[in-house]
């Protein structure tokens, strides 16, 4: 294929997940209630653990700004969307890259979406599920010498465990990108392993750097189960590639 073709390729499919997301967004808004009570859960979770730990803060959830009701819409049907279209849009990126395989490599088209689309929605469950621990210790640290009352904007609360569930669910599906490198033949078992120990470091940072709420244990949460899968992920390469190897000494014993 020459370059335009290719580029003709990518705006078909960027534009077909688009409708899908789109449609996703649609089915969100319809169901756009019980999805707000749904991701409001995380809060109240997280004043439930602070007001045990401790007791004397005060919180208050508020709504400022009179756009803030439809930004806040907008943001949830966003992340909705693209949560509910995740797997058009992850077949549509493997599809992309089908092209540049074998054959025989082909059939683990299916193989990558059984593995990228579990990840994913595993990623964006786990960030879902650390964001109220992580609040409740971010909160414990307002003083308590004196009267304070934490009063806590829900869009930008909500904002912030959208963007900690896409971190999370996107942090997961580094395996299957490490693995799809190597069955293209970018990148080698024996490469994964050199660099484990720059990879693992760089996940922590990685986790620093890419998780909203900025607390340990949400950085914990992500670095941890991100160096596990690419341990996984360096394991399956190395299998690969001496498989690789195998058959192509069989191949030239044949020869």
């Amino acid at each position: 294929m020459s370059l335009g073709d290719h580029l003709r390729e990518l705006r078909y499919r960027v534009l077909f997940s688009l409708v899908w997301i789109v449609l996703g967004m649609i089915l969100v808004a319809i169901f756009y209630n019980q999805v707000y009570t749904f991701l409001a859960q995380p809060w109240l979770h997280a004043r439930d653990i602070l007001k045990e730990t401790n007791p004397e803060v005060s919180t208050q959830m508020v709504l400022s700004g009179v756009a803030a009701p439809l930004s806040l819409v907008l943001k949830i049907c966003g992340v909705g969307g693209l949560v509910l279209a995740s797997p058009i849009w992850l077949y549509q990126v493997w599809a992309y890259i089908v092209p540049a395989l074998h054959a025989k490599e082909k059939r683990w088209t299916l193989s990558f979406l059984a593995v990228a689309l579990p990840l994913f929605l595993a990623g964006v469950t786990v960030g879902y599920l650390v964001l109220p621990q992580g609040v409740s210790v971010l909160m414990s640290f307002t003083p308590q010498s004196v009267p304070i009352t934490n009063l806590i904007e829900i869009d930008k609360f909500l904002e912030l465990m959208l963007q900690l569930m896409l971190v999370f669910g996107l942090g997961f599906l580094m395996p299957v990108v490490v693995v799809g490198a190597n069955l293209v033949g970018v990148v080698k078992g024996e490469q994964l392993a050199k660099a484990r120990t720059y990879v693992i470091f760089g996940t922590f940072v990685f986790g620093a750097a890419a998780t909203p709420s900025t607390d340990p244990f949400s950085m914990l949460a992500l670095a941890i189960p991100m160096s596990l899968l690419f341990v996984g992920a360096e394991v399956i390469c190395r299998f690969n590639d001496k498989r690789k190897a195998r058959k192509a000494a069989a191949e030239l014993a044949a020869a």
